[in-house]
């Protein structure tokens, strides 16, 4: 089994428990991000993306 860590907060879970989580690529670099991380900042992640994406 693997372990999971949110790359904010540290909350660790299995692989199989991270369904939504949001994984992100930051400077080459894969992020992971717990459900409850993933609401309470999900304005300063829409703000990384893109505008081509809007």
């Amino acid at each position: 089994m693997t372990t999971v860590t949110c790359d904010f907060c540290g909350r660790q879970a299995a692989e199989s428990e991270t369904l939504t989580w949001t994984t992100s690529v930051e400077n080459k670099r894969q992020r992971r991000y717990c459900d409850t991380c993933s609401r309470d900042h999900l304005r300063s992640m829409e703000g990384k993306l893109d505008s081509e994406f809007w």
